[in-house]
């Protein structure tokens, strides 16, 4: 899944997305801090190909972006809207191939403007970025091609300052960063830096109020951080392969970011710093069972704002949750089965 697939809705209920070889299911708390719903199953009854990105606006409202099969060997995308855990997501919705028609051409990628705007990413055909952005009145306008080549794997994409909308990609030996001037604006390509950067590593998080931070893995195996005006910093080896989980959280009274990765041994760890602060050094500490080697780990802040790591294994459908107790520094309750 690309984004986290852990959230909080509207109404502070969390809810998890899981993928299945042809759906999406949900599961939700039924009260704040409660037991949980039954997979249901979202969107209707289309068929999707495996995988599915994540957005949410600042209205908390989930968006939900997949490919689905079309003709043999042709495939298209669909969006959904979920406005509550406990309520039924919209129908899918077509919304097109950044080329006409074709194949999946890699991952899809989605975030939301503090309007309630839906931004699609995805790479094309020609190895550059393609979007498709939902109207202000309702509908979606036409894709856009916003350049760049030889992008490898799947963007990233993230609301930054009041709302705008920053994508950040790789390709060989580079780091592409689009954002948008204003609001409803097609973003630009506005920085590259030099990184060699895993595919499939990257994670974006808006870091503060002004900034977004790009997490990625480079050629050696170390976590770095970069942010757009500045040059990518080493911050610690990474604890696995994939992506960082990654959220703003506020610990004893600072404003920290925090990162979760499974390890290669089976366990989740934990690795928290304050809020753009790389320099002030971070280190991993594993938590949880041994889990399956398809597991993956998100981050959220609960009806309390209490952080809460979510692990789900999709060989095994199992899902295990742990949240921050209430005392000093980073403990977790006992991690539960849900």
């Amino acid at each position: 899944m690309n984004g986290e697939w852990l959230i909080r809705g509207r109404d502070g209920r969390l809810s998890v997305y899981l993928v299945t070889q042809d759906a999406v299911l949900c599961r939700a708390e039924q009260v704040p801090g409660g037991a949980w719903t039954a997979p249901r199953r979202m969107g209707g009854d289309q068929r999707l190909h495996p995988g599915l990105a994540v957005g949410q606006g600042a209205d908390s409202y989930a968006h939900l972006v997949a490919w689905r099969p079309t003709t043999p060997g042709e495939s298209g995308l669909v969006h959904s809207t979920h406005f509550r855990p406990l309520l039924a997501a919209l129908d899918w919705d077509p919304v097109g191939h950044p080329n006409g028609k074709g194949d999946r051409t890699s991952k899809p990628v989605v975030a939301v403007d503090d309007q309630g705007r839906a931004h699609l990413f995805v790479r094309n055909n020609g190895g550059g970025l393609s979007m498709r952005a939902q109207k202000q009145k309702g509908g979606w306008g036409p894709w856009r091609d916003l350049k760049s080549a030889q992008l490898q794997d799947t963007p990233v994409a993230v609301a930054g300052r009041a709302g705008r909308i920053e994508v950040y990609a790789s390709r060989p030996g580079k780091i592409v960063h689009w954002c948008q001037d204003e609001p409803g604006t097609d973003p630009r390509m506005a920085d590259t830096v030099d990184a060699e950067v895993r595919p499939g590593t990257l994670r974006a998080l808006a870091t503060s109020d002004e900034n977004t931070t790009l997490f990625f893995t480079d050629a050696s195996g170390t976590l770095c951080a970069w942010r757009p005006g500045a040059d990518p910093v080493s911050l610690l080896p990474a604890a696995g392969p994939g992506p960082v989980a990654a959220v703003r959280c506020e610990l004893d009274g600072h404003d920290c970011t925090l990162l979760a990765q499974c390890t290669p041994s089976g366990r989740v760890a934990f690795a928290a710093y304050p809020a753009e602060q790389e320099s002030a050094g971070a280190w991993w500490t594993e938590s949880g069972p041994h889990l399956p080697a398809d597991a993956e780990v998100s981050l959220a802040l609960d009806a309390d704002d209490r952080v809460v790591a979510a692990v789900l294994s999709p060989s095994t459908g199992q899902l295990l949750l742990a949240r921050r107790k209430d005392e000093p520094g980073l403990a977790l309750t006992a991690w539960q089965a849900v």
